[in-house]
């Protein structure tokens, strides 16, 4: 179904952007009518570049990216309920998504066939595509307190394992996943032969955590996380820290009230660089920020955008940085305006995304 048109992937700085968009990034054409619950490129194995979305609105849609930041609606597959999360294959042939319809279904770009290939008794709230040197699946985590880790060719999940909670969020990076639920737990399994509970923590955020993704070292060995909560926080863990300073925390989606005080906005979602490692947050406040932890600065923080900012993912040579804007009911009912449609940018992060260098 998807040509392999061999695209220029290195961005022109020159491309034509939006005016209706504050950090003037590039609006991606025919977007979800709901809001966006998560965002993901194409692995590089891919010649062309995919963004995949899914949405509130049950579907999931993806684009090809042309390299003057362009987009082109490519083809698009529907759940019978809201579609929280999905996952590339690593080799970009098909994409795993998991809904409030308790299923994970399998959409297999070259056949445009959209199967059901795995089943919870409550919404799946998250997917990871699992690529092992001894196994490949796909692993969901659903409201129904279990992770259920499936071979797509078989009804049956491969393994089950019980939460303590309901699953928040998950992020893996082979040979390590991480997940977080309800009550602030969040646990660390180790993915190599049989997948196992290997340390088991409560949050050092007082709050829900509401995302989470995994950092590596030089090595790109996985080390520890990036957890955030719906306090505006974030904070940096060590699976083993050498020394407990490396783990911190840090404020960020605050807003001062013109009227004195403070707005405290929920920290939506965190992603990791492919490149340098720094990483980006978006948040209930409408922005979206870069940090460097390492040095434990911000790189980078966007103009308010007129909704929240729900999602976010960077491209995996590191030069793209995908976002959406819509409703998150972060204020409930009462501010949510059908109005305001939901919308997905696209900026060019090669440069602003580094690291600073010493002085």
């Amino acid at each position: 179904m998807f040509s392999q048109t061999s695209t220029n992937n290195l961005w022109s700085k020159n491309q034509t952007q939006t005016s209706g968009n504050a950090n003037k990034d590039v609006e991606v054409v025919s977007p979800p009518s709901d809001s966006v619950s998560s965002l993901a490129f194409s692995p590089p194995s891919n010649n062309a570049i995919f963004l995949v979305a899914t949405s509130w609105d049950s579907n999931v849609r993806c684009w090809q990216i042309n390299s003057d930041g362009s987009s082109l609606p490519k083809a698009q597959q529907s759940h019978a309920g809201p579609v929280l999360d999905s996952s590339w294959q690593h080799d970009g042939t098909k994409i795993y998504t998991g809904s409030c319809d308790k299923t994970c279904k399998m959409w297999d770009l070259q056949s445009n066939q959209f199967v059901t290939i795995g089943q919870h008794d409550a919404p799946i709230k998250t997917v990871n595509w699992i690529n092992t040197p001894k196994y490949s699946c796909v692993l969901t985590g659903g409201w129904d307190k279990t992770l259920k880790f499936w071979d797509t060719r078989s009804p049956q999940p491969m393994l089950v394992l019980q939460l303590p909670e309901r699953c928040y969020c998950a992020d893996v990076v082979y040979p390590m996943a991480m997940v977080g639920t309800a009550e602030r737990n969040l646990i660390c399994y180790n993915l190599e032969g049989t997948p196992t509970e290997y340390k088991k923590m409560e949050s050092p955020l007082k709050y829900q955590s509401r995302c989470i993704s995994i950092f590596v070292d030089k090595k790109e060995a996985p080390t520890g996380f990036c957890v955030g909560s719906i306090e505006g926080r974030v904070a940096v863990q060590y699976i083993q820290a050498s020394n407990s300073k490396d783990n911190f925390t840090f404020k960020c989606h605050r807003e001062n009230k013109t009227a004195g005080g403070l707005d405290i906005h929920p920290v939506n979602a965190i992603a990791r660089h492919p490149i340098h490692g720094t990483i980006a947050t978006c948040g209930s406040d409408g922005r979206f920020s870069l940090w460097d932890t390492v040095s434990r600065t911000k790189l980078k923080g966007s103009e308010a955008m007129d909704q929240p900012v729900t999602t976010c993912c960077f491209d995996p040579r590191g030069n793209l940085f995908a976002y959406a804007t819509g409703y998150d009911w972060s204020r409930g009912h009462e501010f949510a305006n059908p109005q305001n449609s939901s919308k997905i940018f696209l900026r060019y992060v090669a440069e602003e995304a580094k690291p600073r260098k010493k002085r």
